[in-house]
């Protein structure tokens, strides 16, 4: 099944050719997967490079870091960026969360250091000069969060990627293409309103893309977002899915927006995380609206990469924009939050196209 997995990444999510640089971000837990990689990447005339995670690593150095040490920039981090044909980014979570905290002041100076590192990151992968991918591999601590087994949580990972089909990369182009359907739908639309228990939200897009997520840069995906026009929502949400960011675990969100701007935030049982983040610049307005449409995940997992794509929700991020969207705002956060939506309305331009969790566009 790894080799399988292996081949789906290379030849549909990376699109590996001749010639090309890859850059592979995982933990060494990752093994069977990157060996299967190497393989796959080569036999496609491509060229893997690994950067490995060890536990705790980052945070080591940077808890202990002075000012000039957080702001310094990896030369070889901006070199891969900007010169790179394909990255893809295996999560494989070690079997304990981090021991070492790091300061929020410290990490926010570290990640600021970074942030044209990010832009180039975000501008190649926007246009896909260079092609990304983020992926889970099954690890004991993954399955733990979610609740399974290890032998559960496998073949949830590898059932929500279509694993199991005959031909996962034709399963993938059918449901690109199907979807498809409905993004052309949207981007003939400018004004959307979320309708339900958990929010009333009205927003725009002029001027702004809606785009068919279809398992190229993220495996699994499943889902269609766009970038909302940074003046236009207004309206209330509830997250009724437990929010994650950071290392925090923060329950039923509550926010309340005005013209594009975050006015007022509480939560369960986290304000005091939300007060810290809400503090960065660009946090307090939208980077994101999105819908989810893989509806072969329908449990948390308290993993971003799934929970975000379960079929009948809409997750909004706070924070950073995306570029291929044409999104314009800009900020160190980037935080999916989800609400459930199976009892809730979309309309566009007026017209309802999405009723208890499933779009109705012809």
């Amino acid at each position: 099944m790894y080799n399988k997995y292996a081949r789906l990444l290379t030849e549909y999510c990376l699109e590996v050719s001749p010639g090309d640089k890859v850059m592979i971000k995982s933990s060494y837990l990752a093994e069977k997967l990157l060996l299967e990689l190497s393989q796959e990447i080569s036999k496609a005339g491509g060229i893997p490079f690994l950067d490995i995670e060890i536990q705790d690593f980052d945070n080591a150095w940077l808890k202990e870091a002075g000012l000039e040490q957080l702001t310094w920039v990896n030369p070889m981090k901006k070199y891969w960026n900007e010169n790179f044909n394909c990255f893809l980014y295996i999560r494989a979570p070690f079997d304990t969360k981090d021991k070492i905290e790091v300061p929020m002041d410290k990490r926010t100076a570290h990640n600021e250091a970074y942030k044209e590192i990010r832009q180039i990151y975000m501008n190649r992968t926007g246009d896909r000069s260079m092609r990304r991918s983020l992926c889970q591999y099954p690890t004991p601590f993954s399955a733990a969060e979610a609740g399974m087994s290890f032998q559960e949580y496998e073949k949830f990972v590898f059932d929500a990627c279509n694993l199991f089909d005959e031909d996962p990369i034709q399963t993938w182009r059918t449901f690109g293409k199907n979807q498809q359907k409905v993004v052309d739908y949207l981007n003939g639309k400018t004004q959307f309103r979320y309708l339900g228990s958990n929010c009333d939200l009205t927003f725009y897009t002029h001027g702004r893309i809606w785009i068919n997520s279809d398992g190229k840069t993220n495996m699994p995906s499943g889902e269609v977002y766009t970038a909302p026009e940074d003046h236009s929502m207004n309206g209330w949400v509830k997250y009724t899915l437990p929010s994650l960011y950071m290392g925090e675990t923060v329950n039923e969100i509550e926010l309340e927006i005005k013209d594009g701007y975050i006015e007022k935030w509480k939560s369960k049982d986290n304000t005091e995380f939300l007060n810290k983040i809400f503090e960065v610049p660009g946090a307090r307005r939208f980077g994101e609206a999105a819908i989810g449409t893989n509806y072969k995940i329908q449990q948390i997992t308290r993993n971003i990469l799934f929970d975000e794509k379960i079929g009948g929700t809409i997750h909004l991020a706070i924070g950073d924009a995306y570029k291929q969207c044409n999104g314009i705002n800009e900020s160190t956060v980037h935080w999916d939050m989800i609400t459930d939506m199976n009892e809730g309305e979309i309309y566009a331009d007026g017209e309802l196209c999405y009723k208890n969790g499933q779009f109705i566009v012809d």
